[in-house]
């Protein structure tokens, strides 16, 4: 790529994000990525471990499917609330901050969770748990997302957030392995354990964004600092730094008041309903899949190898974001969730098969997860600066409550006896409710995206 030159000594602003779009990925940003991407796969992880766990939970402590709900949710609830907490700090405060604190939290939290004697004092630290993983997944987002060229965003962004369905693909296989050597608290100590470490990384290597330091105005040489890692020592001639939106700056607190000013109103809900919809199918079946194989009369190893192919199809999600940096972004995921409506059901057809079922449900993963992994990089794309973290957070907040219904959802069928088709059938209608939400978001863009009059920050 050819690298525009460095502005002389005096000049009297340079835009940080032309900066940052003039010259080739360095090193440095890739440090940057491969450490939300860790955040990302053990967030992945930590999520999943507890519907991995749940089969010799029901055996070693005596208990009943339903009576396990509570368990299964309380992760959920603790999710939404800190990705509802988290974004408006993380706006307020930065983005290194927040995610630095919550890896610890979460980190804590799971290896605790290792040590819970009964259903109670699992939950308690399933949710706080929740709140260390809810906080820290749109901090990761947003750091990401603020710290890539503009022509390369949406791909990046999704090929970080692979890390999710990564690591909870991932919690499967070795769930399989570890359970049966050494118990299903070893799940939770490596789940615990790993997050520590990452930590150490968090505080020594990973920069604030710069986009950030723009909007909140701090000292013109830590924001220097950065941008050398990218540009060179070349950056330390210049005087003063700007940040151009593309998308229109209606309130200068940012936060909500930005998030769902009328401009981004119709945008912000749309998004909140996809994400919303995408995980009632995700932590329905996450949750329970490995239970709905095993009552279809499969062998619990096999059910659970067979599960944990529906969270390793997120990889798809590059191909998803290499799309929308060419094309539409909306239609791209749009269509993604239209197709997962159809793979869904076509799993609740397969159970008698079981070569059939493992290509439906890695199928069915591939496209979900793309889908569902696409949509961070487009909240992300959708928001100025100063409310990205806040618009990502809620994005992600608003549609933990989906997860919450999900996995109500399926452990209710259960208590009615639904055939495992019923079950399949009915969660596909969410997809078809996440696509026809992205179809309306169109049109949303148009009144938030505004290229002729850009607002412009400088400091």
């Amino acid at each position: 790529m050819q690298t525009s030159p460095i502005p002389a000594p005096g000049t009297r602003a340079v835009d940080v994000q032309r900066l940052i779009d003039d010259h080739p990925l360095s090193r440095w940003q890739w440090v940057v990525f491969a450490l939300c991407f860790f955040v990302v796969l053990l967030d992945g992880f930590d999520t999943a471990a507890i519907g991995y766990i749940a089969p010799s939970l029901i055996k070693d402590w005596g208990v009943t499917k339903p009576m396990l709900a509570p368990v299964l949710s309380a992760a959920l609830f603790g999710l939404a609330a800190g990705a509802l907490l988290s974004g408006p700090i993380a706006d307020r405060l930065g983005r290194k901050r927040v995610l630095t604190v919550t890896v610890l939290l979460f980190g804590v939290a799971t290896l605790a969770s290792a040590f819970a004697t009964n259903l109670t004092e699992l939950s308690v630290l399933r949710f706080i748990t929740g709140l260390g993983l809810g906080s820290a997944m749109p901090s990761a987002v947003t750091l990401m997302s603020e710290y890539c060229p503009t022509a390369r965003r949406s791909t990046l962004t999704n090929l970080m957030f692979c890390g999710f369905p990564l690591g909870a693909a991932f919690g499967g296989f070795l769930a399989a392995w570890m359970i049966p050597q050494w118990g299903w608290q070893s799940v939770l100590v490596l789940g615990g354990i790993a997050p520590l470490l990452l930590t150490v990384g968090l505080l020594t290597l990973l920069p604030e964004s710069v986009r950030f330091m723009v909007t909140r105005r701090q000292p013109v040489e830590r924001i220097r600092a950065a941008l050398a890692r990218i540009a060179g020592p070349q950056v330390h001639q210049i005087e003063r730094f700007t940040l151009s939106e593309t998308r229109v700056v209606t309130n200068e607190r940012g936060g909500l008041a930005q998030v769902l000013a009328r401009s981004y109103r119709l945008g912000t809900l749309m998004l909140w309903v996809a994400y919303f919809m995408g995980l009632v199918i995700f932590y329905a079946l996450i949750n329970w899949m490995p239970l709905l194989f095993k009552e279809a009369g499969i062998e619990p190893r096999t059910a659970t190898l067979i599960s944990a192919l529906f969270p390793l199809g997120g990889v798809g999600a590059v191909f998803f974001g290499w799309l929308m940096d060419r094309v539409e972004p909306n239609r791209i995921v749009a269509l993604g969730f239209a197709l997962t409506s159809v793979a869904i059901w076509s799993i609740g057809q397969m159970t008698g098969n079981v070569g059939a079922l493992v290509v439906c449900v890695f199928l069915a993963g591939v496209l979900m997860n793309t889908a569902q992994s696409s949509l961070p990089a487009l909240a992300a794309a959708f928001y100025p600066t100063n409310a990205r973290a806040t618009g990502v957070s809620w994005m992600l907040g608003i549609g933990r409550f989906g997860g919450i219904l999900g996995s109500l959802l399926v452990a209710q069928m259960a208590a009615m006896h639904a055939s495992i088709g019923t079950v399949f059938l009915v969660l596909a209608v969410p997809g078809a409710l996440a696509a026809a939400a992205l179809w309306i978001k169109r049109d949303a863009d148009g009144f938030a995206d505004d290229r002729d009059a850009r607002t412009a920050l400088a400091h």
